[in-house]
């Protein structure tokens, strides 16, 4: 099944990326700009979706990164849960953010408040 399809089915969205030059990653930018345009085009299919942004960074950029996915929910009218911090994770090599315990502190609230505002819209 399509990636899109999915999001379609989905109550909540959670969208990550590595972050490269301080942005997300190609892939990544495909499918918002394509789910972007789909939503668009037939009237708001992610409207009051609950999505959430995740990137993984090894120091620096992160914020734009997190920004990119966030304004992809933002004008699709979607709800977004916060943290007690921003979600992201820190690490240079592959399964380095498994051991960032802030980051997954982070992650863990932000998954605790996804779930709590899908029980909320969803009763």
């Amino acid at each position: 099944m399509e990636v899109q399809e999915k999001m379609i089915r989905a109550d909540g969205i959670i969208l990550a990326s590595p972050t490269y030059f301080a942005n997300i990653s190609t892939e990544l930018k495909a499918l918002i700009d394509r789910a972007g345009l789909t939503n668009m085009a037939n009237g708001g299919m992610f409207k009051r979706k609950v999505g959430a942004a995740v990137v993984a960074v090894r120091r620096g950029g992160s914020i734009h990164a997190f920004n990119a996915i966030n304004h992809f929910f933002f004008i699709s009218q979607m709800m977004v849960p916060g943290s007690n911090y921003w979600n992201m994770g820190f690490g240079l090599d592959k399964g380095d953010v498994e051991k960032d315990e802030e980051g997954l502190g982070t992650m863990k609230v932000l998954g605790e408040n996804m779930a709590w505002l899908l029980k909320k819209i969803h009763g």
